[in-house]
C-alpha cells in the first residue's frame, strides 16, 4: 500500500490527460488531498490530536449515510474529513472537479474566468464557478501571520515531487543512497513547524539545514 508521501508525485510536467486520470474519481482526489495535508497520517482539525492510536477511520456505510474518508477523534469525540477547515469544506462540488479547477487556474497563463470554469467542469451554475474561483484565489494568497507559535514546538521537513526509481536488489548501499540524494535534489523541500496539538505553518526552502530551520523558528516561534 502506498504511503501518503508516495502519493504526492511531481506535477510539473502533467498534462490534462494525466490530470484527468489521476483525479478520475472522488476517492483518488480525496486520497491525494489527505497525502498533501496529512503526510504523517490524519490530524484532528478540531483539537489538533495527531496520535495515530487516537484517531479512528469510520467504516463507510451508505445505508447509514456514512461517507468515505470520515474519521473520529478519540480525544474530542468529533468526526472530521480532510476537507474540514479548508476551502473545500461544505462544498457540494465533487472533489475531483475541485482538483481539475486547481489545474485549470494554475495552468492558465492569462487566468481563467468563472464562465470558462463553468463550461470546462460542466458546473450547474455560474454562481458555483464564481465561488470556486474566489475560494481558490483566496487560498493562493500569501498567509499573514499576526502572532507567534507557542508551547511545545516540533519541526520536520518533507520533499515534494516524484518518487525515485525502484532500487535494484543488486545495488550496493552506497548506490542506493546516491540515488536517493539525486532524487531529493529534484524535489521541493518544505519545512513545517507545528505546535503540539495546535497550528501548523509550512514553508518552502531552497535547502534544508540548521540555518534555514533556525531562521524559520526565530521568526515564527
Amino acid at each position: 500500500m502506498a504511503t501518503n508521501r508516495e502519493i504526492i508525485e511531481d506535477p510539473t510536467h502533467l498534462g490534462m490527460l494525466e490530470i484527468l486520470d489521476r483525479f478520475s474519481t472522488d476517492e483518488k482526489a480525496r486520497k491525494f488531498l489527505e497525502a498533501i495535508r496529512w503526510p504523517e497520517g490524519p490530524v484532528c482539525p478540531h483539537c489538533g490530536n495527531c496520535d495515530k492510536a487516537r484517531v479512528y477511520k469510520v467504516t463507510p456505510n451508505k445505508a447509514k449515510k456514512v461517507r468515505e474518508g470520515l474519521y473520529k477523534c478519540a480525544e474530542c469525540s468529533k468526526q472530521f474529513t480532510v476537507t474540514v477547515g479548508t476551502i473545500f469544506e461544505k462544498s457540494k462540488v465533487p472533489l475531483r472537479k475541485w482538483m481539475l479547477a486547481w489545474y485549470l487556474v494554475c495552468s492558465s497563463k492569462n487566468g481563467i474566468s468563472a464562465l470558462e470554469l463553468q463550461r470546462h467542469l460542466k458546473l450547474g451554475s455560474y454562481r458555483t464557478a464564481w465561488h470556486m474561483l474566489h475560494r481558490i484565489r483566496y487560498a493562493l494568497k500569501d498567509p499573514v501571520f499576526d502572532d507567534q507559535l507557542s508551547g511545545e514546538i516540533e519541526a520536520d521537513e518533507v520533499y515534494l515531487g516524484g518518487k525515485p526509481k525502484s532500487m535494484k536488489k543488486f545495488m550496493s548501499a552506497a548506490e542506493k543512497k546516491a540515488r536517493r540524494i539525486k532524487a531529493n535534489a529534484k524535489k521541493m523541500p518544505v519545512v513545517s513547524v507545528m505546535e503540539r496539538g495546535g497550528r501548523v505553518r509550512s514553508f518552502s526552502v531552497t535547502k534544508v539545514n540548521g540555518e534555514s530551520v533556525r531562521e524559520i523558528l526565530l521568526e515564527h516561534v
